[in-house]
């Protein structure tokens, strides 16, 4: 079925996100417990809480989106073009009504499919439970309610490598190095982006490295179906 996609009907995207507040201790008292409780299980019983605070951006119930970025295919002279954007900044509201503007005005027919790495795990539950939390509209691709697996407009690269393997998890870099293409790690990870956002305050530097996981991630469809990578000319950003 891949194969007979149309990879023009295909819109790739990253996330970045960051705790919801920068430090542990300007939580509610609440909220820290809550947090204690949520992360538990992954801490070693030596790491307080606030020490495993630098990590509440996976959470979505702790985190937020500073950066979502997308790219989707157009045809020029019989040639591919990836043509690259994204959302971002302070205000999380408006990022995810953006990107949902986007959705239903051009990717909201059956035949529209997303496509993240790992985006089942996180990506799409991410961005879907933080637009409820901030009282945005569900766009039809994100809402799953009632739909049945073979209904979800969904594809994801890392399930995609996995070929029914449930225990295999595979980075992004890790898939782009052995497949021949170009890494996108070439600044930041996703261990850093809080500490480049709250401290550095370098907003650019995290939607560039987004927007190049985003590229990555066509690519590797790309490779998947055994078609041309694209180079640099034919990454277009806009």
């Amino acid at each position: 079925m891949l194969n007979k996609t149309n990879i023009q009907n295909i819109l790739f995207l990253d996330i970045e996100t960051v705790p919801e507040i920068e430090l542990f201790e300007d939580l509610s008292e609440e909220k820290q417990e809550l947090y204690a409780l949520k992360t538990q299980y992954q801490r070693k019983d030596e790491v307080s809480a606030e020490d495993f605070y630098h990590r509440a951006g996976i959470w979505a119930e702790f985190g937020k989106i500073i950066c979502i970025s997308v790219g989707y295919f157009i045809e020029r002279d019989g040639i591919n073009q990836l043509r690259v954007t994204s959302f971002y900044g302070d205000n999380e509201t408006k990022i995810l009504t953006d990107f949902k503007e986007l959705i239903d005005k051009h990717f909201n027919l059956n035949k529209h499919l997303l496509c993240a790495h790992n985006g089942k795990e996180f990506d799409f539950p991410y961005i879907a439970r933080r637009m409820i939390i901030n009282r945005v509209d569900l766009p039809k691709k994100l809402n799953l309610f009632g739909k049945k697996p073979w209904e979800i407009p969904h594809l994801d690269t890392m399930d995609l490598w996995k070929f029914g393997d449930y225990k295999h998890f595979t980075s992004l870099k890790l898939l782009t190095s052995i497949l021949g293409i170009p890494s996108p790690k070439q600044d930041i990870d996703g261990s850093e982006v809080a500490n480049v956002y709250y401290k550095e305050k370098n907003l650019p530097r995290i939607v560039e490295y987004c927007e190049r996981d985003t590229v990555a991630v066509a690519q590797l469809l790309l490779r998947f179906l055994n078609k041309p990578l694209l180079d640099d000319k034919n990454i277009v950003t806009i």
